[in-house]
């Protein structure tokens, strides 16, 4: 089992920036992908964006063109660039492994493993 460990979050302007790292834990990430995902206050966990293992990347329509995934191998991490954040990029972060292919790369319910997460608020 692969332990998660997502840090980078904090407090960011509107139009500012963050980087999200998400670190696995004594081994490997394995599986076919690494996933970011978000929840709001009151709101439903949301996908984000996905790496699968040849490096693909597939992006949730509201972030495509600001967010940007990308992993190194070496490090066992997988990031998530943020620039041209909104108030409505509010949310608590979570990095997930899925350890097969399902039907559908932003479905929560496929990934197996997720980290403990990591806030990120931006001001107007």
């Amino acid at each position: 089992q692969v332990q998660l460990v997502a840090s980078g979050g904090g407090l960011a302007q509107a139009g500012g920036s963050l980087r999200l790292s998400c670190a696995a834990s004594g081994r490997t990430f394995g599986g076919v992908g690494v996933g970011w995902f978000r929840q709001a206050p009151g709101k439903e966990r949301e996908f984000v964006a996905v790496i699968n293992w040849t490096g693909g990347t597939y992006y949730a329509d509201s972030v495509k063109g600001r967010f940007t995934i990308s992993r190194d191998n070496a490090k066992n991490t997988v990031y998530l660039q943020m620039n041209s954040l909104k108030p409505e990029d509010t949310a608590v972060y979570y990095c997930a492994v899925r350890r097969s292919f399902g039907s559908s790369w932003s479905s929560s319910v496929e990934y197996d493993y997720w980290g403990q997460g990591t806030q990120v608020t931006v001001s107007s």
